[in-house]
């Protein structure tokens, strides 16, 4: 990956931001398990942070993934995960199928606005019987007239508390699971729509989480985003964006425990000696910097192949992969590190901890590890039934 003059610019932008706008405000916003996503959103906006490889058209830079690219990992520097979380569902995961399928109506009323900050978004997937299986989801939208009628529910919903609309998926027919399914914009102030409690999580205490219940919500056909019946196909794909996201923004995260490790090693001594002195503990921040630098080259290496063709195969399998090695090393870091830091670490304020606790969650949301290491055999061709 070679990197521009105007990547450099856009890193540096990202990391001045961070360190300004969010990070002195991180520790409030844990305690108050929310931040002021509107507010912050619009601060993006302003610096056109939220529409980096969107259209120009509406709003956004029209640049190449890349540089979205390098604004997740600066995102990375963000001193917890739910807010760099939040941030990624209104650029990488409720916006790019309706920024790629989405009529220019659509695109003017919604994703302009989230583009600019002025409306925060929601991916509505995951219910409480479909997780990562998203072929098993239950909600549906039956067509009446010019109208789609929405029942169901969805479940661990970043953003849902305070969210404007939702990128939602539901069953449209009665057809095959892989073929019944669009997606649907939602505005979330439609009559019916319950947003029924804030969850209660393990970590991404900033990040609102809900659960919400969609009983006879009515709202234009006009709202589905490309053709009925492709949306497991288009949730597919922003699944990818999704992933790739996942793991740069992880990179910036795992360098900074690292680090700190290293810093808090360096001080605290057992025995006469600095913790970090011992071989144990050197070797081992040694050989964590080197599969953080190894994620960092798959992350590098999906994103330029994204580049060139998004359709391609091997984005599916490298992309897979780095969320697969994502998830693996963000528990492999916080759980070595917090050992480290012995009782300290094991402190609920201590910033190992909340890495702890915030980076669990990646091997679990956006595709479990387990469904990431079935997706790779289907890609290497070992899956059992796939071979005659």
């Amino acid at each position: 990956m070679q990197f521009t003059p105007e990547h450099e610019s856009l890193r540096d932008t990202v990391a001045r931001f961070v360190d300004k706008e969010i990070n002195p405000h991180v520790d409030a916003w844990e305690a108050d398990q929310q931040f002021p996503s509107h507010q912050l959103f619009r601060q993006m906006g302003d610096l056109g942070l939220l529409g980096i490889h969107k259209p120009e058209a509406y709003g956004g830079m029209g640049l190449d993934y890349s540089y979205a690219m390098v604004a997740a990992e600066e995102l990375g520097r963000i001193k917890c995960g739910g807010v760099p979380m939040a941030i990624g569902v209104q650029t990488d995961m409720a916006t790019p199928a309706l920024a790629r399928y989405g009529s220019d109506e659509l695109r003017r009323e919604f994703l302009a606005p989230a583009i600019a900050g002025e409306q925060v978004a929601a991916i509505g997937v995951s219910e409480p019987q479909a997780g990562s299986d998203v072929a098993q989801l239950k909600t549906t939208a039956t067509k009446d007239g010019d109208d789609y009628v929405i029942n169901g529910s969805k479940m661990w919903i970043t953003n849902g508390m305070k969210a404007d609309w939702i990128c939602l998926l539901a069953n449209t027919s009665d057809g095959p699971a892989h073929k019944n399914k669009s997606l649907i914009v939602v505005p979330l102030d439609t009559p019916g729509v319950e947003r029924a409690r804030k969850l209660h999580k393990l970590g991404m205490w900033s990040s609102d989480t809900a659960q919400l219940f969609f009983d006879d919500v009515r709202v234009p056909r006009r709202n589905l985003i490309g053709e009925e019946g492709m949306g497991f196909t288009m949730q597919m794909q922003q699944f990818q964006e999704e992933r790739i996201f996942a793991a740069a923004s992880a990179l910036k995260g795992l360098e900074n425990i690292v680090q700190r490790t290293i810093e808090y090693t360096s001080d605290r001594q057992t025995f006469g000696t600095p913790i970090l002195h011992n071989q144990v503990v050197h070797f081992r921040l040694a050989e964590l910097q080197t599969e953080i630098e190894a994620l960092r080259s798959l992350v590098y290496r999906c994103c330029e192949r994204y580049i060139a063709d998004p359709n391609d195969s091997g984005v599916l399998q490298l992309a897979s992969m780095a969320k697969l090695k994502t998830g693996r090393l963000v528990r492999e870091v916080s759980d070595a590190c917090l050992q480290y830091w012995g009782g300290q670490g094991y402190m609920w304020e201590a910033e190992v901890s909340r890495a702890y606790r915030d980076t669990r969650l990646v091997s679990i949301g956006g595709g479990a590890d387990e469904v990431m290491l079935g997706i790779i055999c289907k890609t290497m061709g070992i899956l059992p039934g796939q071979r005659g």
